[in-house]
C-alpha cells in the first residue's frame, strides 16, 4: 500500500456571498480571503476557492471561476476544486513535489465537468507551495500574480484569451485591453475536450513578496499598477480591504473613466509567515 500525503487542514469558499476577509495559515505562510457574488446579481456567485496544508510546510491555493455564459457555472467551479482537493488528497507522501497530483486533479476536473453534460465551463490558477518555492498552473483568464515588497511585478500568468494573447504580442498594452470590446471571451477552459494546462516555472518568494491569485473580477476592474501599489506592503487584511474597496467602487460606476466590469469577485492573497 502506497503511503498518502496527509492534508493538515483546508478551507473552502463556494458559492460565498459575504464580506468578511478571512485570514488562514497555510504552508509556510498566510492568506487572506475573500469571495462575493457581482453586485445585484441574482443569481449565485459562480467563483470557488481552496487552500490547503500538507505535511512539510507544502501547499495549494486554488481559485476557479465558472463561465458568464454558460450554464451551472457555480457548478463546474466547485465540482474543479473538489477534484483538485481529492487528487491531492491522493498524493503519494514520498513526493517531493505535487506537480503530478495537480495535474491529474486539473485532468480530472476536465472530465468531470465535460461529464456533466450541461455545458459547464470554468477557469481555474492554481499555486503550489513547496516552503519559500512556488509553481503556478492555470486554465483560462484568473490570474496570479508575483508582487516584490517595493513593487516589482515578479510573475504574472497570461491569460488564455485573445486580448490576453495580444497583450502578450505587444499588439495592444493592458489599458487598452482592459477597454477592449473582446475582453470577455476566453479561449480555454476546463470543461472542454481541447482544453490544455500552463505550467509555470518555479520561483522562490523572497521574505515579503506577496503572491495574488483572482478571478477576472479584480483584473477587469484595477489596472496591474493599482493592484501591486495595494498589496505590495502592510497588513493582508488591510490590503484585500483595499482591494475589494476599490474594485466595489469601480464595478458601481459603469460609463466612468476608469474601466468597470461587474462581476464575481474572489481574491486570495498569499505572504510567507
Amino acid at each position: 500500500m502506497v503511503a498518502v500525503l496527509h492534508l493538515l487542514s483546508e478551507f473552502i469558499l463556494a458559492e460565498a456571498d459575504f464580506a468578511d476577509i478571512e485570514i488562514h495559515a497555510v504552508a509556510s505562510g498566510r492568506v487572506a480571503s475573500y469571495s462575493r457574488r457581482a453586485p445585484d446579481k441574482p443569481t449565485v456567485n459562480e467563483d470557488a476557492a481552496a487552500a490547503l496544508t500538507l505535511a512539510s510546510q507544502a501547499g495549494l491555493l486554488v481559485v476557479a471561476d465558472g463561465a458568464g455564459g454558460f450554464r451551472a457555472g457555480e457548478v463546474a467551479s466547485r465540482l474543479a476544486i473538489q477534484e483538485m482537493i481529492d487528487a491531492i488528497a491522493r498524493a503519494p507522501e514520498n513526493d517531493e513535489s505535487l506537480r503530478d497530483a495537480v495535474l491529474t486533479g486539473i485532468e480530472n476536473a476536465n472530465r468531470a465537468v465535460l461529464g456533466l453534460s450541461l455545458g459547464a465551463a470554468t477557469t481555474l490558477v492554481a499555486v503550489e507551495i513547496q516552503g519559500r518555492t512556488i509553481r503556478s498552473y492555470h486554465v483560462g483568464d484568473s490570474t496570479m500574480l508575483v508582487v516584490g515588497q517595493r513593487g516589482r511585478v515578479k510573475l504574472q500568468t497570461i491569460s488564455h484569451s485573445p486580448v490576453g494573447y495580444a497583450v502578450e504580442a505587444g499588439m495592444i498594452d493592458a489599458g487598452e485591453a482592459m477597454q477592449h470590446e473582446e475582453r470577455h471571451l476566453v479561449s480555454n477552459l476546463i470543461g472542454t475536450p481541447d482544453m490544455r494546462l500552463e505550467l509555470g516555472s518555479t520561483l522562490v518568494l523572497a521574505p515579503r513578496d506577496t503572491v495574488i491569485l483572482a478571478s477576472d473580477g479584480l483584473f477587469d476592474n484595477l489596472h496591474i499598477e493599482e493592484i501591486v501599489e495595494l498589496v505590495r506592503c502592510g497588513p493582508l487584511d488591510r490590503s484585500m480591504a483595499e482591494l475589494v474597496d476599490l474594485a466595489q467602487q469601480r464595478m458601481a460606476n459603469e460609463g466612468g473613466e476608469h474601466p468597470s466590469k461587474p462581476d464575481d469577485l474572489t481574491i486570495l492573497i498569499y505572504r510567507l509567515a
